[in-house]
């Protein structure tokens, strides 16, 4: 049964943007759009109801369970990622742009004259690069665990932008969201996670874990998923997303210096 509200290419694009929401969340935002008449018994089965009894797919986008963070993700993975800082508003819109042929992976143009427009490379050294980089920064920063195998080299706002950003947010019995502005204290709460909450970030870095993208300007993107852990307990999972940016006075990976991040924490209630 197809969709009264959505186009083929808007279903197709906002299916795989559901496919990010918790299972709880799918269920919650079918009631939500259903008036709860309809009673899903599977995840599949919820994304159907949700796109059958949309309106649009801008009202879809606008409901509060479809978080601007999955917005943005979505985006990013199909080659075409805005900046951080942006509004839900500005990401809806681009992902209408796209699903209405109006903007393309290769083509795509930016915002405003400060966005950042990426494209997918044909080659595996951009991947690569987000490989090295997630092992490098993981590593470092979980060697900051106080029981962890210590680092020679020393965690710091020196691996950042003096303008880097994060946004961070984590889920627990409510979703939660912090933002951070300055290398100082994104350094600092990003070292706050590891050596007073205890808690180590286990990076995926295979091919479903871990995709890259680049710029034409050479500004890389850099999106990973894996799990949290406290001692030998998984609390949950975590996305993270990075805006690199090579520094110019060297080619050495570990000074690719962040400009944002933007981190997603799903742990056990």
């Amino acid at each position: 049964m197809a969709s009264l509200g959505l186009s083929e290419r808007e279903q197709a694009g906002c299916r795989e943007l559901l496919e990010f929401l918790e299972t709880e969340e799918l269920l919650a935002l079918t009631d939500t759009i259903t008036n709860r008449l309809v009673h899903p018994e599977s995840r599949q089965e919820a994304i159907h109801a949700i796109l059958v009894y949309s309106q649009s797919a801008e009202e879809l986008l606008k409901r509060r369970k479809v978080y601007r963070e999955i917005i943005f993700k979505y985006l990013a993975i199909q080659g075409i990622p805005v900046p951080p800082s942006s509004e839900k508003h500005q990401l809806i819109d681009r992902a209408k742009q796209y699903w209405n042929g109006q903007l393309t992976a290769s083509s795509a143009n930016p915002l405003t004259s400060t966005d950042i427009c990426f494209q997918k490379l044909p080659n595996d050294d951009i991947h690569d690069l987000g490989e090295e980089f997630c092992q490098w920064f993981f590593e470092l920063l979980n060697s900051q665990h106080p029981l962890g195998a210590q680092s020679e080299e020393t965690w710091g706002p020196q691996h950042f932008w003096e303008d880097a950003k994060m946004k961070f947010c984590y889920n627990t019995l409510e979703k939660n969201m912090e933002e951070y502005v300055g290398a100082e204290m994104v350094s600092l709460r990003l070292l706050s996670l590891i050596k007073e909450e205890y808690l180590l970030l286990n990076p995926n870095l295979n091919a479903d874990g871990l995709k890259c993208a680049m710029s034409r300007h050479g500004l890389v993107l850099v999106a990973v998923a894996g799990t949290v852990h406290r001692g030998n307990t998984c609390l949950g999972v975590f996305e993270q997303i990075f805006g690199l940016i090579r520094c110019p006075t060297t080619i050495i990976l570990n000074n690719n210096f962040l400009s944002s991040l933007s981190l997603l924490l799903k742990l056990k209630s």
